[in-house]
């Protein structure tokens, strides 16, 4: 009689144990796809969208290994392998434009980024409906103005001749006479910062908002039955509450220190600070288009994509250690 020797698992000792088939995976795979093929549909559009406007421009990158001339082809074009990168790290300017880009970015990432979170749980707090709901759209709305027009509001609100934040300092005694803000160098920075957090400050508490309104209520009923209050609310139910949210923009932030764009910039710089206002972006702009090295240019754009890249990835691979949340 022939009897089979059972194992620990139940498995009989003659039959072989071995993982799913690669063909039942792949039909399980196929099988979600077919019960999802609607939202695969919809999401189409933009993969399509993304691949065109995010990976097809990545073909202009061959330029940094080129000398480019506008009149030839492709193929006629003159290789010069590392030269624009070495030309690059050689260039005394471009470390002084990093330092801008890395000063301006870090104030950003603190006060822009904590600021939000902060407002966005003082406005949690408020209790009068119709008084909320109007600060918070009175905070969002400077996000609308163009920086074109924030610029002009900047040099007004801090001019000499009538700017308020002068006559404000003059009426206290803080000052004898009025600061050229707009004028010294070193005040660029601080100025920007204050610039950006007036316009941006509202529109980036929404999210967090937003991630408040996701709390259950009934953990802060149960905190006041347990006699928590609201500043106790505030720091164990409030800010847990939307952690994840903050490690994700946090993230995403770190990813951008040195890719932060020059309208801004561009908009509050003059000649008598350009050495603490010129950042990557406006550097790239300026041998790119004005003084045409195409090739130069480009090698200053693909420096500042890599390094966010990899800034995003090693941000992202710490908060995973440390919060257990990460992006990817």
């Amino acid at each position: 009689m022939d009897v089979k020797a059972l194992t620990e698992n139940g498995v009989t000792a003659n039959e072989s144990v071995t993982p799913n088939p690669p063909a039942k995976r792949n039909s399980g795979f196929w099988k979600s796809v077919l019960q999802q093929k609607y939202l695969y549909l919809m999401s189409l559009p933009f993969v399509i969208w993304v691949f065109v406007f995010s990976y097809v421009p990545l073909w202009g990158w061959l330029m940094a290994f080129q000398n480019y001339k506008p009149k030839k082809s492709f193929t006629e074009q003159k290789w010069v392998g590392l030269d624009n990168f070495k030309e690059l790290f050689h260039d005394e300017r471009f470390y002084l434009v990093l330092r801008n880009t890395l000063a301006m970015s870090i104030l950003g990432l603190i006060f822009g980024f904590v600021v939000p979170i902060l407002f966005a749980v003082m406005l949690n707090e408020l209790r009068g409906n119709v008084f909320k709901r109007t600060v918070q759209t009175v905070s969002y709305l400077p996000h609308f103005v163009s920086w074109v027009v924030v610029g002009g509001i900047v040099y007004k609100t801090l001019s000499i001749d009538g700017g308020i934040v002068n006559d404000l300092l003059i009426w206290l005694n803080v000052i004898d006479e009025p600061i050229q803000f707009m004028a010294k160098a070193k005040m660029f920075w601080g100025v920007l910062t204050v610039a950006d957090l007036w316009k941006e400050t509202g529109w980036n508490a929404i999210i967090y908002l937003a991630a408040i309104t996701g709390i259950d209520k009934e953990l802060y009923e149960a905190a006041k039955v347990d006699g928590a209050g609201r500043i106790k609310q505030m720091f164990n139910i409030t800010l847990p509450g939307i952690r994840t949210t903050i490690t994700v923009l946090l993230i995403m932030s770190i990813g951008h220190l040195v890719g932060i764009g020059f309208e801004k910039q561009f908009q509050l710089s003059n000649n008598m600070v350009t050495d603490y206002s010129e950042v990557l972006d406006m550097y790239a702009l300026k041998y790119g288009i004005q003084i045409a090295r195409f090739s130069y240019g480009t090698a200053i754009s693909m420096f500042t994509s890599v390094v966010s890249v990899i800034l995003l990835l090693i941000a992202n691979g710490v908060m995973k250690k440390v919060t257990k949340e990460s992006i990817m």
